[in-house]
Order: structure tokens, then sequence, then C-alpha cells
């Protein structure tokens, strides 16, 4: 078993790898695009950095010490030659042969002794490679001027008799120009990365193209299906989206059908209630008068039921195929308003600009805020209703001054989605309608205090 002290490093670890990884996810990008690009990009600098390290640490080095030591092997052979010559001429024709044969430059000081030694300059592996070689390949003091001109090396050598001046060229020792293979290096990881980048973003463009459709579909404005592109795998899930588009519109063309069928049933044997209630005889005035309340109350369950059964196709309703269009919002609440006072309410205004729009089913909305404006004149009476336009949403409220309902109350009812039964024994179906289709239109609705005193609405939609 494990004790708590083979815990704690894990726990340390786990502590640290998450204050590495705060950094890290600030750093990285957060699309699928960027971060392709990225597990593309890491590897081939990888790669190209231990090219190059591999190709300048050991193939340059080996070719750089052996173009030195060829070098130094020739100033030697001509060192060991003119130490065996017993004359000045004879010297000086040894020079000259020897620069004619080797492409060096030879020159002898005689009785001249050396003021420096060592280099002058150091551009790299080249330079050390050649004084290396000098030091080890002849043994004698030198030194090396690499000012002297930029396609020639000056190296002095000390011998008994003067010093040897030989001037080497530079394209001797140098093992050719390093920058054409850095750019041809670089060039070919920037030609690697932008063809991946064509790739990726095809691939990319077909995700987003599912993620904009399931986007559209949850906000109520189907575009049909779309076209499988891309992967494999994409292709395969563009194809499950568009196999459950057609399951979920079938089943909402069902269900709206069944309902639409249903209410109007229940509609025919009200209407012959209705009507047989109406025809009921009375004999006399004490016949009447006892059967007056009687005859009340079914007219009263009567018109509850009709009531009911008109919400019913008012969600039926909302579940069709209305399209969405970009609608002007003010004049929508306008109208609303207006209706409201013609049926009793009481609007206390309307705040907001003109010229908000938004893209909505005219129709279902239009309901939607019937609803709750007769909700309002039926609890409280007198309401307001405002609308405020954000970067991608609009809002708007509808408010009362009814008795409203407590925090707990309020969250009972988003708990439970709007299907309890209210404290004067109605369904709720009329906040179960106004949910579905703000739903249904990508949007969200929350339940506030009201500044007048009873419940607020808020619907969130996008636009």
């Amino acid at each position: 078993m494990f004790s708590s002290r083979d815990a704690e490093p894990v726990g340390e670890r786990d502590d640290a790898w998450q204050k590495l990884d705060r950094p890290l996810r600030r750093i990285l990008p957060r699309s699928l695009m960027g971060r392709s690009m990225l597990i593309v990009l890491i590897p081939l600098l990888v790669t190209q950095a231990i090219a190059l390290g591999l190709f300048y640490g050991t193939y340059l080095n080996v070719v750089s010490r052996r173009l030195s030591d060829g070098v130094t092997g020739e100033v030697s052979l001509v060192i060991a030659m003119i130490e065996h010559t017993s004359s000045e001429a004879e010297r000086t024709l040894v020079l000259q042969d020897a620069s004619s044969r080797t492409q060096l430059g030879f020159s002898f000081q005689p009785g001249e002794t050396l003021s420096r030694y060592g280099t002058n300059h150091v551009l790299g592996p080249m330079d050390d490679d050649f004084a290396r070689s000098i030091r080890q390949n002849l043994g004698r003091p030198y030194d090396v001027d690499w000012s002297e001109s930029p396609q020639t090396v000056r190296a002095s050598i000390q011998l008994p008799q003067g010093v040897m001046v030989v001037m080497v060229p530079v394209k001797r020792l140098n093992i050719g120009p390093i920058w054409l293979f850095v750019v041809w290096a670089v060039s070919s990881s920037i030609v690697l990365f932008l063809i991946a980048g064509l790739f990726m973003r095809n691939q990319v463009r077909a995700i987003r193209r599912l993620g904009h459709a399931a986007e559209l579909f949850g906000m109520g404005r189907d575009q049909g299906p779309i076209r499988p592109q891309g992967a494999r795998e994409v292709r395969q899930a563009a194809i499950a989206f568009n196999r459950m588009q057609a399951r979920v519109n079938r089943f909402v063309a069902q269900r709206t059908a069944v309902l639409a069928g249903v209410s109007h049933d229940l509609r025919t044997p009200l209407t012959r209630l209705r009507l047989t209630v109406a025809m009921i005889p009375t004999f006399g005035p004490i016949r009447a008068e006892t059967l007056k309340p009687d005859l009340a109350d079914m007219v009263a369950d009567i018109e509850d039921m009709e009531r009911l059964i008109g919400s019913y196709l008012s969600f039926a309703r909302g579940e069709g195929a209305e399209e969405p269009v970009l609608t002007e919002l003010r004049g929508m609440l306008d109208d609303v308003a207006a209706a409201t006072v013609r049926a009793g309410g009481q609007v206390l205004g309307v705040e907001g600009r003109e010229g908000v729009e938004a893209t909505v089913r005219p129709d279902a909305l239009r309901r939607v805020l019937t609803n709750l404006a007769e909700n309002a004149r039926r609890h409280g009476g007198a309401m307001r209703f405002s609308l405020r336009e954000g970067e991608r949403n609009v809002e708007i409220t509808v408010e009362d001054n009814g008795p409203g309902l407590s925090a707990s109350r309020r969250a009972a009812i988003s708990e439970l989605n709007g299907t309890t039964a209210s404290q004067d024994g109605n369904s709720g179906l009329g906040l179960t309608i106004v949910r579905d289709i703000i739903h249904a239109h990508g949007g969200s609705i929350r339940l506030v205090e009201s500044p007048l005193g009873g419940l607020g609405v808020v619907l969130s939609l996008p636009k």
C-alpha cells in the first residue's frame, strides 16, 4: 500500500504541472487551425535544428579541418625544401615553383622576427582549424592576419633564417557559403509550412462549416443538409449531422401534427357543450335561480378548457415551419403594447431605440410577447416593455407590477424548465411556449425581480 509520503511527490508534480500549464494555455493558440499548424511547425523546426546541428557540428568541422591540414601540409613541405637549400637564389626558385604549383603565395624575409603571435581574427571553425593546424603540423611560432585582404589570409611562419610569409586564398580554407545552406533550410521549411497550411485550412473549413450548420440548426434556422467535405472522419460527422437533422425535423413535424390534430378535435365537443349549456331550458324564476350558478361554473370550465386548447394550438403553431427573417423589434413591441391596451391592460411605456433588428420568426416572437403581456395583465395589470441591443444579442424585458415570485420560486421554475403548475392552478403551458420558442431561436430566458414590484421576464435573442 502507498503511504501519504508516497503521494506527496505526485501532488507536488501535479501542482508544478498546473503552474506550467496555465502560462502555456495563454500562449498557445485556441483555434484548431492554430494548434494544427503548431503541431506541424514544432517538429519541422526541431528537424531543421537537428539537421543544422549535425551538419555544422560534424561534417563542416571535418571538412574545415581537412582543408586546413592540406594547406599546412603544403606549407610544411615547402619549409622542408627551403631548409635544404644552400643559397638565396636556390631558395627563391623553390618558393616560386611552390607558388605556381600550390596556388599559395610564398615569400621569404631573411633575418626578420615576428612581433606578434597567434591570430588576430576569429570567424568560426575555419579560423580555429587553420591556427590549430599550423600549431600542430608546423610546431613553429606563427602569426595569422585575416585583415590583409578579403580574398587572402597572411600567414607568417618564424624560421631560423627569417620569416616565411604565405598568402593563402580564402577559398582554400573556406568550406563554401554557409548562408546558402541556411537559406535552403529556411525556405524549404517555409514552403512545407505553407503547403501544410493549405491542406489544414481545407480540413478546418469543413469542420467550421459543420459547426456553423449545427449552430444555425440550434437557432431554428434550418438551411438544409450540408455537403460532406474534408477528411473521412469529418465527412462521417457531416453525414451523421444530416441524418440527425432529418430525424429531428421529422420528429418535430410529427409532434406538431399530433398536437394540432388533438387540439382541433377537442374543440368540436367543447363547442357542442357550450351550445348545450346555452340551450338548457329554465322553467320559471325559481328554476333559473337554482341553475344559474351551476351554468356559470360550467361555462367558466368550458372557457378554461378552450383557453388551454388554444394554448396547445399556439404551441403547435410555434413548432411550424415559419422561416426566420430580419425583423425590426421596436415596431413589434409597439404593436404588442397597443394590442394589450385594447385588451384592457395598462402599458407604462416602451423603452428602446428604433432600428434594432434581429433574425427571428416574427409570428412566433409576437406570440411570445403576447403571452407575456397577457400574463402580466392577468396578474398585475400594469406592465412595461424595454429593448436593449448588445454586440451579439438583443434583450427584450417584460415587467409587471403584480405579486411576482420569490427567488426560490423563480429558481424552481427555471430548474423544472417551466413545466410546473402556477399558484393559481394554471398548467404553466404559457411559459413553456415562451421558453420553447426562445430556445428554438437560440436564445435564453431569465426570470428576475421587476423594479415595478412584480415579475420581470428577460428574453435574450441572437442577432
